[in-house]
């Protein structure tokens, strides 16, 4: 049975209340600030962001370990940018990388709060990346790049949620704890998602690219561009009896 939270993170004491009504044995909390088009709200609004993103999720984190449920968090890859060690050609950043960005608010609330989780041992954190659904929805990464006609064109990971979620559930099912690059294998680029949205949803479609010093010029913050490698999330699927999806393999 499952049911849709109604309390806010905002609210520990709504959200303990809601726990000790329906005593639920996990939780699934995908919620959060990413702002509204883009992180570059985060930016002007850092107390909000800091209210939701780090003492909200710190807060459920808290009330369901003192409870005995298991937890599963939606969180974010964004906290790392290709390096000299990690470069666009691989090797990815695994889960034992130190986060290496920080250059949106947004990021740098990411990189702190999980530190902090992982003093929690009922916590499975899944770092998703520019996940794209079946629906051209406003949050879709697919819709985000296609309102833009200039982009940069860099390989990232990014997270299919149509093959990913039944994979999260399973992962909490098994009270899976730690932390997951919870991504698609390999990289794609931005011209290569675009080429296949011409294909497929609009061939009038047409863009251009740009550097990321000149989207820098017009950007509030900074994006984070990165390759998770996703060899622990493959090994425990197997164990589970899954897999990701060959099919959307792609070579960085």
């Amino acid at each position: 049975l499952f049911r849709s939270a109604k309390s806010r993170l905002e609210n520990r004491d709504a959200m303990a209340a809601e726990l000790d009504e329906h005593k639920p044995t996990h939780i699934l909390c995908a919620a959060g600030l990413t702002g509204r088009p883009n992180v570059d709200w985060c930016e002007s609004n850092q107390e909000a962001v800091i209210r939701v993103n780090v003492c909200g999720t710190l807060a459920l984190a808290d009330l369901t370990s003192g409870r005995g449920m298991h937890m599963t968090l939606f969180a974010t890859g964004c906290i790392y940018e290709y390096d000299a060690a990690h470069p666009i050609a691989g090797p990815g950043f695994t889960e034992q990388c130190v986060p290496n960005y920080t250059g949106s608010f947004y990021s740098k609330t990411k990189v702190i709060v999980e530190e902090l989780l992982k003093s929690y041992k009922n916590l499975c954190i899944l770092r998703l990346r520019m996940p794209i659904s079946n629906e051209l929805s406003d949050r879709n990464f697919v819709t985000k790049i296609a309102r833009y006609h200039r982009v940069v064109d860099v390989p990232n990971s990014m997270t299919v949620l149509t093959d990913m979620l039944p994979l999260s559930l399973a992962l909490s099912k098994a009270k899976k704890t730690g932390i997951y690059n919870f991504c698609n294998p390999g990289a794609i680029s931005h011209n290569q998602v675009l080429t296949i949205y011409k294909e497929e949803v609009d061939p009038t479609f047409v863009w251009e690219n740009f550097t990321t010093e000149e989207q820098s010029k017009i950007l509030a913050a900074g994006r984070s561009n990165n390759f998770l490698d996703t060899s622990k999330l493959e090994a425990t699927a197997k164990e589970l009896n899954m897999r990701l999806p060959e099919d959307r393999k792609s070579v960085v």
